[in-house]
């Protein structure tokens, strides 16, 4: 018998993008899954929306928060393998077929399966898949060092876990607020024997916005959890590989994140500082580019990081809003088509 893919769904207030999301669950080439839907007390439409779909276990709770709704989700799928999916992301058609023909040749559940991705705003039509140094087979050590060093990112929903990864990795971390994907795919990964990429397909990745939850803005409760989760990578790290490469590489991944926590956290900056001492290196003031840097210079650091960070905001609104604009125009809302899903085009 094939084996069983759960589609995990965890959704908060999703009622603009569900639909688009489940289609393109609904067009997926791989015959054999089971779909479930955590509506974490979504106060709009969104368990409306979902009703709309046959086949959908639909699961509503009070709002517990992402990664309880994960584990909810974890605890009521009886898949062999796990697909994770956000609410606003979107599957290329035949992401999850390649990845289990993949996985029936491996012959090994350790072994954890990844992808591509490719973030758009509303259209999917120009989206192109991010090609890093993570896209291809790697041990454990090496994606980690690769991901901390190089300050590279794979979204959550590349993966297709074996249901005994993700088992043996554990529960997400309900008390981390940022960062519960990072931290949880790091145990995934510790739990493996590593990854195997398979090329040509991949995930649609929306990018989020101000009070999205990888957004962290100034929230300090955001902020002490990404501290959290920094601690652990290296941990993580350095629990499979203690060597001047891998320090190097936690050191630079502190250095990445600093620019959250100077000035504005100084504490935390001052436990960064420490950690980075002790793997044999320094973290120094975050550096800006030549455009920011002579408003740094005359108005100080925070004006600087404050404009820059208002400037982009606007620049990504502006984009956002106009492709909002010509995908409505295109009459494409709540008709996906799976052909646009195909390595990018």
């Amino acid at each position: 018998m094939k084996p069983l893919v759960s589609i995990l769904i965890c959704a908060y207030n999703a009622e603009n993008t569900i639909a688009e999301t489940l289609q393109s669950v609904f067009s997926q080439t791989w015959p054999r899954k089971e779909i479930i839907i955590l509506n974490d007390g979504s106060k709009d439409r969104t368990p409306e929306i979902v009703r709309e779909f046959k086949d959908v276990i639909l699961v509503s709770t009070e709002n517990q928060g992402f990664s309880n709704a994960q584990n909810n989700a974890f605890k009521r799928c009886r898949g062999d393998y796990i697909q994770y999916l956000d609410s606003d992301d979107l599957l290329a058609p035949d992401k999850i077929q390649r990845q289990v023909e993949a996985v029936q040749k491996i012959n090994n559940p350790r072994i954890l399966i990844s992808s591509a991705w490719a973030p758009f705003y509303h259209r999917i039509r120009n989206a192109r898949f991010v090609e890093s140094s993570l896209c291809q087979s790697l041990s454990p050590v090496e994606w980690l060092l690769r991901k901390m060093g190089e300050n590279l990112h794979m979204q959550n929903a590349t993966w297709l876990v074996s249901r005994e990864l993700a088992e043996r990795a554990g529960p997400w971390d309900t008390s981390l607020a940022y960062d519960q994907d990072g931290e949880f795919f790091c145990r995934v990964l510790l739990a493996s024997e590593g990854t195997c990429f398979v090329p040509g397909t991949g995930i649609y990745y929306r990018k989020g916005r101000a009070g999205s939850i990888s957004y962290i803005g100034n929230s300090n409760k955001k902020k002490e959890s990404l501290l959290v989760s920094m601690k652990l990578h290296v941990k993580y790290l350095l629990s499979l590989e203690n060597s001047e490469r891998t320090r190097a590489a936690c050191v630079k991944y502190l250095q990445t994140w600093f620019r959250h926590f100077y000035l504005q956290r100084p504490d935390l900056a001052a436990e960064l500082e420490a950690l980075a001492a002790s793997l044999g290196g320094r973290v120094g003031p975050p550096k800006l580019s030549w455009k920011y840097a002579w408003i740094q210079k005359t108005l100080g650091w925070r004006a600087a990081v404050a404009l820059q960070a208002n400037y982009n905001e606007l620049k990504s609104n502006i984009v956002r809003t106009c492709d909002k604009v010509a995908f409505q125009l295109e009459g494409t809302r709540h008709s996906f088509s799976g052909r646009h899903l195909h390595n990018g085009n």
